[in-house]
C-alpha cells in the first residue's frame, strides 16, 4: 500500500500535479519527497471516532486551501475521514481495496465497507474484485481492476552488481563457493504469512537432503516479538539453526532476490495481490506460493513457479525440491518466463497510467455535472 502510494505520487508529479499524502508518516518519508509528493502529517491511523471526525475537518480544510481535485483513500481508518472530507468539499472520492479484510460481525463489515464507497473503487487483482462483489453492496461498474506494479528499472537483475550479491550472501552466512540452494521468504513476520509452515517444510527437506538449503526469512516483525520467539523456538527444535536465518527487514530487495535461487510465499490466508511474488519474478527468480488469492493470478503453475495447498508443509517441501531438481539452467529459464510475464502485465508504468486514467475520468464526469447544473433552467 505504501509503495503504491509513492508510485502514484510520482506519476501525479510527472503529469504536472501535486500529490499531497496525508499520513502519520514513517520509514518511506524520504522516498515520498524524492517522488515529488508532500507529506501532511495527521494521526489518520486512529480508530478514535472523535479524532477521525477532527481529521475529516482538517482534510476538508486542506482540500479547499490547496485546491485538491481528488481525494484517494487507501486504508480503512483514514478512508472514513477522507470520505467525509470529500463530501464536505464536493471532491471525487477514490478508494483502493488493497487487502482482503476479514469480518465476523455486521459492525466490522460496515467498517470495512468504507473501501467500497468511492466514486471509483480500484481493486488490486481480479480476486479482490470478486471478493468485493461477493461481500459488499457495490455496483460492478464502479470497480476497476488495476494490478499493483513493479518498478522494472529498480527490479532489474542486470543492474545489481555481483559484489553486492556476494556481500548479501555473506551477510546470510554463505561462503563464496557455497553450493546450497538459497530460498528467500520475504514477508513481514506474522503468523498468517506462513513462516512456521516453511520451517516444517525445510525440516523435511533437510532430513532427506542434509546441507542442501539456506533459508532466509526476510521481514520486519513490526513489534511481534512473541511470534519471533516462536519462530526461533521452531528453528531450534528442528535443528535448523545453521539452515534458517531470521534476517529482519531488508531495505534493498532487488539485491536480496538476486542473491536467492527460489522465492517462497507460504501464506495460510488469502493475499489480495502478493507483490513479493511479482518482484521475485521480475528479478528472474522462480516463485512458490500458496494456491490462494492473488498468487493464483501472478504465478503460472509449472511455468513461472509452483502453487501449493495452504498450510501443507509436505506439499511445500515437494515444490521446493522440485524446483531444486530443475537445475540451474531450467530454473533460469523459468525465471525468464516470469520476467516476461511481469513486464507485460505488472509494470509500475501500467499501474500509474491506469490510475491516472481513473482520475481523469472522474474529473471529466465532475466537470460535466457542473456544466449541466450551470445550464439547467430555473423554474
Amino acid at each position: 500500500m505504501e509503495r503504491t502510494t509513492l508510485e502514484i505520487a510520482e506519476a501525479i508529479s510527472r503529469a504536472g500535479g501535486l500529490a499531497l499524502v496525508a499520513s502519520a508518516g514513517g520509514r518511506l518519508e524520504p522516498d515520498l519527497e524524492t517522488a515529488g509528493g508532500e507529506l501532511i502529517k495527521l494521526p489518520l491511523q486512529t480508530k478514535n471516532p472523535f479524532v477521525a471526525i477532527a481529521n475529516a475537518w482538517k482534510l476538508g480544510a486542506l482540500a479547499r486551501q490547496r485546491r485538491v481535485d481528488i481525494i484517494h483513500a487507501r486504508s480503512r481508518a483514514p478512508a472514513w475521514s477522507a470520505f467525509f472530507a470529500a463530501r464536505l468539499t464536493g471532491k471525487p472520492f477514490v478508494t483502493t481495496f488493497h487487502g482482503i479484510y476479514n469480518f465476523r460481525s455486521p459492525l466490522k463489515r460496515f467498517y470495512n465497507s468504507i473501501m467500497t464507497r468511492g466514486d471509483a473503487v480500484i481493486a488490486n487483482s481480479h480476486y479482490t474484485r470478486e471478493h468485493i462483489l461477493e461481500n459488499y453492496d457495490v455496483e460492478p461498474q464502479r470497480i476497476t481492476v488495476i494490478p499493483r506494479g513493479v518498478d522494472l528499472a529498480q527490479f532489474d537483475r542486470s543492474k545489481v552488481p555481483t559484489s553486492e550479491i556476494e556481500i548479501t550472501r555473506g551477510d546470510w552466512g554463505l561462503a563464496p563457493q557455497d553450493a546450497r540452494c538459497v530460498v528467500i521468504a520475504p514477508a513481514r513476520l506474522t503468523r498468517w504469512k506462513g513462516q512456521l509452515v516453511l520451517i516444517e517444510a525445510v525440516r523435511m527437506i533437510e532430513a532427506r537432503r542434509p546441507g542442501a538449503l539456506k533459508v532466509v526469512l526476510a521481514g520486519d516483525p513490526q513489534g511481534r516479538q512473541g511470534y519471533v520467539t516462536e519462530l526461533k523456538a521452531a528453528i531450534e527444535a528442528a535443528g535448523l539453526q545453521e539452515v534458517v536465518l531470521i534476517a529482519g527487514h531488508i531495505s534493498h530487495m532487488p539485491t536480496a532476490f538476486a542473491a536467492a535461487d527460489i522465492a517462497v510465499f507460504p501464506v495460510i490466508e488469502a493475499e489480495a495481490f502478493g507483490r513479493g511474488a511479482v518482484e521475485a519474478q521480475a528479478m528472474g527468480v522462480p516463485a512458490i506460493a500458496s494456491n490462494l488469492g492473488g498468487f493464483t493470478e501472478t504465478i503460472v503453475e509449472g511455468e513461472t513457479g509452483f502453487l501449493v495447498p495452504p498450510g501443507a508443509a509436505q506439499a511445500l517441501a515437494g515444490a521446493i525440491e522440485r524446483t531444486m531438481d530443475l537445475g540451474r539452467d531450467a530454473r533460469a529459464e523459468m525465471g525468464r518466463q516470469g520476467q516476461r510475464r511481469v513486464q507485460n502485465l505488472y509494470s509500475k508504468t501500467a499501474l500509474q497510467t491506469a490510475t491516472l486514467a481513473v482520475y481523469q475520468r472522474l474529473l471529466r464526469d465532475a466537470e460535466q455535472r457542473k456544466t449541466v447544473t450551470k445550464h439547467e433552467p430555473v423554474l
